[in-house]
């Protein structure tokens, strides 16, 4: 086998499996196609010693710690993963590698509704996640916009009103119950009802919300609920068991129901933050480690033995 262990995806939960693993003395290989998933945002939060820090920098920095305990790390796609006697056969563009085990880290990308406007700002004054961006934009005029994630969104108007006294509910194209509306009513929220055009901008910011009719609502920060879709599709060929929910099954470990295939992050969690990812990502290693060890002690007795 060429690695121990191969790493797909270089963010923050593949980072830090790659470097617990590499301090652990396996050899370790991070394939990562650069398509991160915050890179919109100017900074991140949340994160203890590195609340504030641009992702890009966050990232950098993961992939210098790596190196440094002789992790290798490339800038390349995985095109397919089969299983090969011992573990796996990874495909990229110009050569097959094989690995022990896998871990997969390719994360999620955000499906935002049809509205004009939000793709441009996205990262930046339209957001989703009130705990990465809400102190931010704390005591300004805010919109919640209806999605197609209508779970989500609906508690994220109610969740909003925390960090804003002004926050207005735009349904879109949710058809709100009584009791929905009751609750938005008991937050002190505002519901404007009609079809929602697009987002305006002023000197680089949001500036106000237009709606179809051609009403305007001025305001200065935008929330929405996305839907949330795993970039799975390495995994499911592979044969890993997809839960109820619709996204791969995991153990606590990050272990798959495939032997030698691990999850951790974003692909296996919508709602994992970047905390979150990085100690999935360190829990994760732990185990592949231990079950390595497993193997090697094994393949030891039986050369004693032998």
């Amino acid at each position: 086998m060429d690695f121990d262990v191969v790493v797909v995806g270089g963010g923050t939960a593949g980072l830090t499996a790659a470097m617990m693993l590499a301090r652990a003395h396996r050899r370790v290989l991070v394939l990562d196609a650069g398509e991160p998933r915050n890179a919109p945002s100017a900074h991140l939060h949340g994160f203890l010693g590195q609340d504030g820090t641009p992702p890009a920098e966050l990232l950098a920095t993961g992939r210098a710690e790596v190196a440094r305990y002789g992790g290798e790390l490339r800038a390349e796609r995985v095109h397919t993963i089969e299983p090969a006697e011992g573990g796996f056969r990874v495909r990229l563009s110009t050569e097959d590698l094989t690995s022990r085990n896998l871990v997969v880290a390719t994360g999620l990308r955000d499906e935002l509704p049809e509205i004009g406007g939000l793709r441009e700002r996205w990262g930046r004054d339209v957001l989703h996640c009130p705990y990465c961006h809400g102190h931010e934009v704390r005591d300004s005029p805010i919109a919640v916009l209806g999605g197609d994630n209508r779970p989500f969104t609906l508690h994220q108007a109610v969740l909003i009103r925390q960090w804003s006294a002004d926050v207005v509910f735009f349904p879109h194209r949710i058809v709100l119950t009584e009791p929905e509306r009751e609750r938005l009513s008991a937050r002190g929220i505002r519901v404007i009802e009609g079809e929602v055009a697009r987002v305006r901008t002023e000197e680089d910011r949001v500036s106000a919300v237009e709606l179809a009719d051609g009403r305007v609502e001025p305001r200065r920060a935008v929330f929405v609920g996305p839907r949330f879709l795993p970039r799975d599709e390495l995994l499911t060929k592979l044969g890993c068991r997809v839960g109820d929910n619709g996204w791969v099954s995991v153990d606590g470990a990050g272990r798959t129901s495939v032997p030698g295939v691990w999850a951790a992050g974003n692909v296996v969690s919508e709602s994992a933050q970047a905390i979150q990812a990085a100690a999935a990502g360190s829990v994760t290693a732990i185990a592949i480690n231990h079950h390595l060890l497993a193997e090697d002690i094994e393949r030891e007795l039986a050369v004693l033995r032998g």
